[in-house]
């Protein structure tokens, strides 16, 4: 049974109470300046009372008010005042010149190995580990072994 299937009857006139509810609230969407959101933000700090208390006197939802506290506490709200909006600033990337290497037999060993693996053939250097994966190798084991290599100091 409901809590809307009871029937109440009052002492008076014999007939059924109906139950009916009411709204309270602004209704309507509410703007506050900066200064009266830090003002009410910093009532709900001072510790006269909680926050649901803070926020149910000034028409808030609590929601409301610890979304303003926490735009107070990151920053994007300061001392009264909205900051201005981040924004973009250009950048310039320019392209990095590769090191001539000192070395260049390192290459010249790389494209041996590479030749003389045969064709069909991976190979990984990665810290000075090397890892040849060869035809038909497990995509799963290859990655899983990839990601160890990485993950090593």
């Amino acid at each position: 049974m409901s809590i809307s299937e009871h029937k109440h009857v009052s002492k008076g006139d014999g007939g059924p109470v109906r139950r009916f509810e009411v709204f309270t609230g602004a209704g309507r969407r509410r703007t506050w300046t900066a200064e009266e959101k830090a003002a009410i933000v910093a009532e709900s700090y001072a510790g006269a009372d909680t926050v649901c208390g803070v926020a149910r006197r000034y028409g808030l939802t609590p929601q409301q008010l610890f979304t303003w506290r926490r735009t107070m506490r990151t920053g994007l709200l300061r001392d009264g005042e909205a900051t201005t909006a981040p924004s973009f600033v250009p950048a310039m990337v320019e392209p990095v010149a590769e090191p001539a290497s000192a070395d260049p037999a390192p290459a010249r060993r790389l494209q041996a190995r590479r030749s003389a693996s045969g064709a069909g053939t991976i190979e990984v250097e990665i810290d000075g580990v090397t890892v040849r994966v060869g035809r038909g190798a497990d995509a799963r084991t290859v990655t899983a072994v990839l990601r160890a290599l990485k993950a090593s100091p």
